[in-house]
């Protein structure tokens, strides 16, 4: 199951990747906290068909407890996602997925100090190679910082407690339940926001939007696929890995962001990514090699 894990959450953090593109071109038209708002509340109902047509078969599963849970770790991931999506305004999407992967580095932190979680030595050196790689991708010329950089930084804050907090839960509570308490949270605080910036978020129905191909066309793709898929898919499946685990694989992310950006707008990638690439993608390699358990000493007497 851990291999079933590990693959399955590799192929969501392609999505979240890809999608970059696709909500900066989306974001010409919406603002994010109305972008979010309305993808998780569409992400919400695709989750909302499949829970009602297996309810009968599993009973009663709400709780206060579970509740409590969804909303812990739907308001990390609202952080999260509205601290990235306003970011995207003011740097690029390779940018953002750079910064968004320094998540690798602080799970291990917050692992060891929330849930006193010990590192083996592969995956220790697993987390440098990355964070060299991250470091090489985001940080290799400063001067290009700016403000959209800090609040992606905070984002990746946000992430990285939001894996610590799914981790806390996951093994315990069912997923599918848990997955919709935490993206109507993430909907919620999204039209929330939407009304305390005074941000239009009516715009969604006027016709200029109406008629855009790609605001539909990344709210669909984001909703179903970035969202309900990929929440359900990290909430079940975490609870068969660990949180630096999935960090490292959720580390891969700048790297499909970066591939991504190339290929559709044709943003370069300067020779320093492409190592930085190289370095997150061998950490994430050697994190997954099986530590050689030393053999015991035996005394022999004759």
């Amino acid at each position: 199951m851990n291999k079933t894990a590990d693959f399955s959450l590799l192929f969501v953090v392609f999505i979240w990747g890809v999608t970059f593109v696709m909500v900066q071109n989306a974001l010409s038209f919406l603002d994010p906290f109305t972008f979010n708002a309305v993808r998780f509340f569409m992400a919400f109902v695709f989750l909302l068909i499949p829970y009602i047509s297996t309810l009968h078969k599993k009973g009663k599963t709400w709780n206060k407890g579970l509740l409590i849970a969804g909303f812990h770790i739907g308001v990390w991931l609202f952080l999260g996602y509205g601290l990235q999506t306003i970011g995207l305004n003011y740097t690029t999407p390779a940018k953002t997925g750079f910064i968004t992967g320094l998540s690798v580095v602080m799970v291990p932190v917050f692992s060891l100090l929330l849930l006193k979680l010990r590192l083996s030595r592969n995956t220790i050196i697993g987390v440098a190679a990355a964070t060299i790689g991250l470091y090489l991708m985001t940080f290799a010329d400063r001067s290009n910082l700016n403000i959209g950089d800090l609040l992606v930084f905070l984002c990746a804050i946000s992430f990285a407690m939001q894996i610590i907090t799914t981790a806390r839960y996951a093994k315990t509570l069912p997923a599918l339940p848990l997955t919709l308490i935490q993206v109507s949270t993430v909907s919620l605080l999204s039209f929330v926001s939407a009304f305390i910036f005074k941000e239009n978020h009516s715009v969604i129905f006027s016709s200029e939007v109406m008629l855009q191909k790609d605001v539909w066309t990344a709210l669909l793709v984001t909703a179903a696929l970035a969202t309900a898929f990929a929440f359900f898919a990290q909430t079940f499946f975490q609870a068969y890995t660990t949180p630096t685990r999935v960090a490292l694989i959720f580390s891969m992310e700048p790297v499909f962001a970066a591939l991504s950006s190339y290929i559709l707008i044709g943003e370069k990638l300067t020779s320093a990514s492409i190592i930085g690439c190289a370095f997150i993608f061998l950490g994430m390699i050697f994190a997954e090699l099986p530590v050689k358990k030393k053999k015991p000493v035996t005394q022999e007497f004759s």
